[in-house]
């Protein structure tokens, strides 16, 4: 299948700032694109493009005063197919775990470990292992927290959002990706493009969507707590250790949003 994805993003700057973002598709999905991937600003000015730590393709600009214009549309071929179910994944020991997969059991920003692995426990601890936890883990964070954008908070952690039980995709990631890191499953956040295709649409604009990967039998494995059900045409941006290292634009400087606009919609083929 093909999937038309771009974005337009508009900021009103009062003084000349760097932004650093995330906007390309991630570098696994390159060689599926049929146009050209690129990060367009308006006014135009140089982009310079680099991969962080992570892998992600990032772009880095320094952006004039006044508004200032971040857009790009592509094409995409898909598999069509839903998200991968591992249903015999078997956990790593930690002791076997790849060196560089080590920083996903760890806590970060948004994701203290320490402070909810005694709960973890609690509640998964006798929950089968591998496969069967991360899908008990995904499953009560989908039934007992609310999803809503008008709970959208810069500043709610995972312990957060296991107090308050309400969120957006972020936050029932955030939680998810906690409960397993403190089970001794790598976790990680993932954002990217995730269209209604395959369901209902939803009545509401389209953005950017949050979702996370677990590492089991050697390998990632994409799965969602806000959905909690496979996905088609999931296009990765970037991963990371939570949502700081995953954020769409980061900005330095005194930058105001005007503009938001995602696309994500299935292209017939001619």
């Amino acid at each position: 299948m093909l999937i038309r994805i771009g974005y337009d993003i508009q900021f009103d700057i009062l003084a000349e700032a760097p932004i650093v973002a995330l906007l390309n598709v991630h570098p696994s999905r390159e060689s599926d694109l049929l146009e050209p991937d690129e990060v367009r600003t308006e006014p135009q000015i140089p982009v310079e493009s680099f991969t962080d730590r992570f892998g992600n393709k990032s772009s880095r600009i320094v952006a004039p005063p006044g508004n200032f214009r971040f857009h790009n549309s592509t094409l995409i071929r898909d598999s069509g197919a839903p998200d991968p179910q591992g249903y015999d994944a078997q956990e790593v020991p930690v002791q076997n775990l790849p060196t560089d997969i080590l920083i996903f059991l760890m806590s970060s920003r948004y994701c203290e470990v320490d402070l909810i692995t005694n709960t973890a426990m609690e509640l998964f601890g006798n929950s089968p292992r591998g496969w069967g936890r991360v899908v008990a883990i995904c499953d009560w964070v989908h039934r007992n927290v609310t999803f809503g954008y008008n709970f959208a908070s810069p500043i709610r952690t995972a312990l957060g959002v296991y107090n308050e039980r309400v969120g957006v995709c972020r936050d029932f990631q955030h939680l998810a990706i906690t409960f397993c890191r403190a089970l001794n499953i790598p976790a990680r956040y993932a954002t990217g493009y995730l269209g209604d295709i395959g369901v209902p649409l939803a009545d509401c604009p389209m953005d950017f969507s949050a979702w996370f990967e677990v590492y089991l039998g050697n390998r990632w494995w994409t799965v969602d707590a806000r959905h909690n059900a496979p996905r088609i045409g999931r296009v990765l941006m970037a991963t990371g250790r939570d949502a700081t290292d995953c954020a769409i634009t980061t900005s330095f400087g005194n930058t105001s949003l005007t503009k938001f606009a995602v696309v994500s919609d299935e292209v017939k083929e001619t």
